[in-house]
């Protein structure tokens, strides 16, 4: 048997620390596993014990990238718990700030881990070379996406405005007009990143994934919505434990999400679109069709796309947002404490994120469950790599392993805070 290993021991562009192990038998591949090494956080245990309040506070601590979804779902459940309802323009602040939290991490993802696969570059650095102006574009992009959380959340990681309830402090009318006048800067720059990243080369692969993502009645998803898929779910997010489950494999200490007798599903921008396309507003869907994006995309390479036209998406709705608002009565509603269960589901970046607490009477968190979104797609990666490597084995060493890299960048994976994230292991055996 001819083994051969290929090791990639820091990989940039990803979050986290990880290995891919593909092996690949008679010319087939005949496994793919996406190892996850880190040890585990305790986020859940941190949470019991504690009071509901300082909730949001530490689950901001689970991801400097998103720490707004984190947040988000963790008010949203409790508050759920409570029965508490915080009205329309609370609500609605929430998901400017959401808003913003797409715009930094997907262009994030676009311009500095993505783009460089499909440019041939080792990473943002080496594009910025020969791309300064680029570069520019997409820092300032970024950049107006964390002015609104800074203005929203206090500061612009891990933000300390956000409470059960609403908010600590909301801002006045006139302290959002210059947040417009830098979106609709900020606006036209992602319509050029549209543009732009509809020219990269992209892969010729699909596959039937079942896309799970938020649907709402109205609006494209960020904060609210029933939990659905293409394949006909449609529950709200107490039910998401009876159709959900998490299981421990071997080569991960994460845990791996599927459907409960349906396997592996797909959460995340991709998710979204195909799920509501006709959300969008009409400038994200004029220029997504202009892209070459129709109402379904089941390509993963093209998930850099799709994430420019949220990132569009995103500064049209905050500028809509901010030109709706209207000055809450109290920036928080009252909260008292109560014995109960609540359950959370918003739409991180990467995809649907669910929060679940149990409270006892005197508001004490008695047990916590989160399901982020890398978990619930790390078995349709693997997935992804089964089905599409096989397609590039003729490939020298060199571009199969980028192949293999590029084919988890397409989910952007957060694995953790990290930096660095991927060793691969390649065997050949006969």
């Amino acid at each position: 048997m001819a083994v051969k290993t290929i090791k990639v021991d820091y990989l940039a562009r990803v979050e986290g620390e990880g290995a891919l192990k593909v092996v690949i038998r008679d010319g087939v591949v005949a496994s793919a596993e996406l190892k996850i090494f880190e040890p585990p956080r305790f986020f859940e245990a941190f949470l019991r014990g504690r009071d509901f309040s300082e909730a949001p506070d530490i689950v901001a601590r689970i991801c400097g990238i998103c720490p707004v979804a984190y947040q988000m779902s963790a008010v949203q459940a409790i508050e759920n718990a409570l029965g508490v309802d915080v009205g329309a323009p609370l609500r609605a602040l929430r998901r400017l700030i959401y808003c913003g939290e797409w715009i930094e991490s997907h262009t994030l993802h676009v311009y500095m881990l993505h783009a460089p696969d499909f440019l041939g570059y080792e990473g943002a650095v080496e594009m910025a070379r020969d791309h300064a102006d680029i570069v520019r574009r997409g820092l300032a992009l970024k950049k107006a996406g964390n002015a609104i959380i800074s203005l929203l959340g206090g500061r612009e990681i891990h933000p300390i405005n956000v409470r059960v309830g609403g908010f600590y402090r909301t801002p006045r009318r006139r302290e959002l007009q210059p947040l417009a006048e830098e979106l609709k800067w900020a606006r036209e720059a992602a319509l050029e990143t549209v543009r732009w990243a509809a020219r990269f080369d992209f892969p010729e692969r699909e596959r039937d994934y079942e896309f799970v993502a938020l649907r709402h009645e109205r609006d494209y998803p960020f904060y609210e919505g029933r939990i659905a898929s293409s394949r006909g779910l449609d529950i709200s997010a107490d039910q998401f434990d009876a159709h959900f489950e998490e299981a421990q494999v071997e080569h991960s200490t994460a845990l791996h999400a599927c459907r409960k007798g349906g396997g592996a599903y797909l959460t995340g921008p991709l998710a979204r679109y195909n799920l509501n396309f006709d959300r969008l507003s009409p400038l994200a869907k004029e220029a997504a069709r202009e892209a070459g994006l129709g109402p379904v995309c089941a390509n993963p390479y093209r998930s850099i796309l799709v994430r420019a036209v949220e990132v569009l998406y995103a500064c049209d709705e905050a500028l809509r947002l901010i030109d709706a608002y209207e000055e809450p009565e109290r920036p928080a509603v009252e909260a008292p404490p109560r014995a109960g269960v609540g359950y959370g589901a918003t739409e991180a970046p990467r995809g649907l994120l669910y929060h679940r607490y149990r409270l006892e009477p005197d508001g004490t968190i008695a047990d916590a469950r989160i399901v982020p979104p890398t978990s619930q797609n790390q078995a349709s990666i693997e997935e992804d790599l089964r089905r599409f490597i096989g397609g590039w084995l003729d490939l020298p060493e060199e571009d199969l392993r980028h192949r293999c890299e590029q084919t988890v960048r397409n989910h952007d994976p957060c694995i953790s805070c990290a930096t660095h994230f991927l060793r691969l292991e390649l065997e050949h055996a006969r």
